[in-house]
C-alpha cells in the first residue's frame, strides 16, 4: 500500500545575480531559474512522483533571496518512512553543490498549508550604497549587491519624509510593472513598513577611510505587485537626487496610472534582497 505524501515547508537563500529568478524556466534557455536547480536536487531523493516547489514568493533575475521559503510534497516508496527535516535539508543542500542556493530549514506542515496562501507577510530590503562617484568605485566584495546611484550622496531625511506617504493602503497602479497578471490583480496593497536606515558593507570596516556610506530600504507588506519595491526604491532615490519633490511621492500614487512613472527611475535588481516571509 502507497502511503500518502509527506508536505514540508523550506527556507531557502540564493544569489541571484546568475539565475533568470527564482521561478521555474524552460531548460533550455542560458539563465535558468532557481526552482529549476531545487527540483533537480530533489529528485535525487527518489520521489515516486516528481516533486514540484511552490515557491511563496517571486523574485526577478538577478534579485536575492536572504530567506524564501516554499512548499513540496514527498511520496516515497512502500515501506520506506517519511524524510525527517535535517535528512531532507542535508540531502537537497548536498545536491545543490556548488550552486549559490542553500537551504536554511526544513519542516513538515499539514497537507492544508500553502506557502503562497498561507503567508502573513513579506519583508523586502534594498541595499543602497553612497559616495561613489564612479561604478569602478565601488567595492568588489559588493558587486552585484547595492546599488551606488549617480551623483554620490543623497538626500536621505528628503527620502524618509516621502518614504511615509507608501505607507498605509493605496492604489499602487502607478508603483507597478505591467505583466501578464495585471489585468487579474487589483493594485490595492498595504505597506506596513518603510524605513531607511545606515546599514553596514561586507568588510566595510576595513575601507572605512574611503567614506563610503551604506543604507538599506525595508519595505513589509502581504504581498507586493509586479517590480513594486523596485519602483518604490528608485522613486525615493529621486527624491533623494533632488529630481522629485517627497510630496511627488503622495501625487504619483494618486494618479494610478504606471505610465506616469518617471522614466529610467526604476532601482536595479542588483540591490534588492527578499529579506523573509512571515506566517
Amino acid at each position: 500500500m502507497v502511503s500518502p505524501p509527506t508536505r514540508y515547508l523550506v527556507f531557502f537563500q540564493y544569489f541571484g545575480t546568475k539565475y533568470s529568478g527564482v521561478m521555474e524556466t524552460s531548460n533550455d534557455q542560458s539563465m535558468v531559474g532557481v526552482q529549476n536547480y531545487l527540483e533537480k536536487a530533489a529528485q535525487n531523493l527518489k520521489p515516486i512522483v516528481p516533486i514540484k516547489f511552490h515557491i511563496s514568493s517571486r523574485t526577478d533575475a538577478g534579485v536575492h533571496a536572504l530567506c524564501n521559503s516554499a512548499h513540496l510534497d514527498i511520496q516515497r516508496a512502500p515501506g520506506k518512512p517519511a524524510f525527517n527535516e535535517k535528512q531532507l535539508l542535508y540531502s537537497l543542500n548536498y545536491h545543490l553543490k556548488p550552486e549559490p542556493i542553500r537551504i536554511l530549514n526544513a519542516c513538515r506542515v499539514a497537507n492544508s498549508f500553502h506557502a503562497r496562501f498561507s503567508a502573513l507577510s513579506r519583508t523586502y530590503i534594498y541595499r543602497l550604497l553612497m559616495g561613489c562617484t564612479h561604478y569602478s568605485e565601488i567595492p568588489v566584495f559588493e558587486k552585484d549587491l547595492c546599488w551606488a546611484p549617480a551623483g554620490g550622496y543623497l538626500n536621505v531625511p528628503a527620502m524618509q519624509d516621502a518614504a511615509q506617504f507608501l505607507l498605509g493602503t493605496h492604489d499602487f497602479s502607478t508603483f507597478r510593472s505591467l505583466n501578464s497578471e495585471t489585468p487579474f490583480q487589483s493594485p490595492v496593497r498595504t505597506i506596513l513598513q518603510a524605513d531607511i536606515r545606515p546599514s553596514s558593507g561586507f568588510l566595510s570596516q576595513h575601507y572605512e577611510h574611503r567614506r563610503l556610506e551604506f543604507w538599506e530600504l525595508k519595505f513589509r507588506s502581504r504581498s507586493f505587485l509586479y517590480r513594486q519595491v523596485r519602483r518604490m526604491v528608485g522613486a525615493l532615490v529621486a527624491v533623494g537626487q533632488g529630481k522629485l519633490t517627497p510630496h511627488h511621492i503622495k501625487e504619483l500614487l494618486e494618479i494610478k496610472d504606471s505610465r506616469a512613472f518617471p522614466s529610467n527611475a526604476m532601482a536595479p535588481p542588483s540591490g534588492l534582497f527578499l529579506k523573509s516571509v512571515e506566517y
